[in-house]
């Protein structure tokens, strides 16, 4: 997996984000989606939760196995909203929705990695303020996703790693500087030098 765009899904507008993603996977590129319970929807939460639970009724009528089949993480959604913008009927649909890969949380290889925002899908900069919004994740929570704490608790350990190792660093830094200042002043004795 060399060449792909890693987009970190917090605070994006769903319908947004999906739309550029769909674009991209048609253009050939790869894209990877990590903190997909984070991502925010335009409109009241009750709004869309009701939206979410009548669509969950819609089955077939006589063998409801036959589908249509209706996810509850939040990674599966927008993944279908995605599929729902490409032609994934097609060989080249098809092919570009291979190229789409969404997690929830943050795994072990891309916690490590620079993440992306797209500016142009930010709530913030989409939406006026005062607009009610709502969070997929606590959608998908209500509507039977079951993993959202354990997703949270892993969200919140790699926090705390995260700031451990920032001041480890910025300590680290603290004393290489505190030395070459160290050395500085010597050389400068040195030899005379005023500094």
């Amino acid at each position: 997996m060399k060449n792909f765009w890693l987009i970190d899904g917090q605070g994006h507008l769903a319908g947004r984000l999906a739309s550029i993603c769909a674009k991209e996977l048609l253009n050939g590129n790869k894209i990877i989606i990590v903190k997909c319970e984070k991502i925010e929807i335009s409109g009241k939460h009750i709004k869309n939760k009701l939206k979410f639970l009548v669509k969950s009724k819609k089955r077939t009528n006589t063998n409801p196995k036959r589908g249509p089949f209706h996810f509850h993480s939040p990674s599966q959604i927008f993944w279908k909203m995605v599929r729902g913008m490409l032609p994934h009927k097609t060989k080249k649909g098809t092919s570009a929705l291979m190229k789409l890969k969404v997690f929830e949380g943050l795994p072990d290889p891309f916690n490590r990695m620079k993440r992306f925002v797209i500016p142009t899908a930010l709530r913030i900069s989409r939406l006026l303020t005062g607009r009610k919004y709502s969070i997929l994740g606590e959608i998908g929570n209500q509507i039977g996703w079951t993993r959202k704490h354990i997703v949270d608790s892993i969200l919140w350990n790699q926090n705390i790693e995260s700031k451990l190792f920032y001041i480890h660093k910025i300590n680290s830094l603290k004393k290489k500087t505190a030395n070459f200042n160290a050395k500085v002043l010597y050389i400068s004795n040195l030899f005379n030098y005023n500094i």
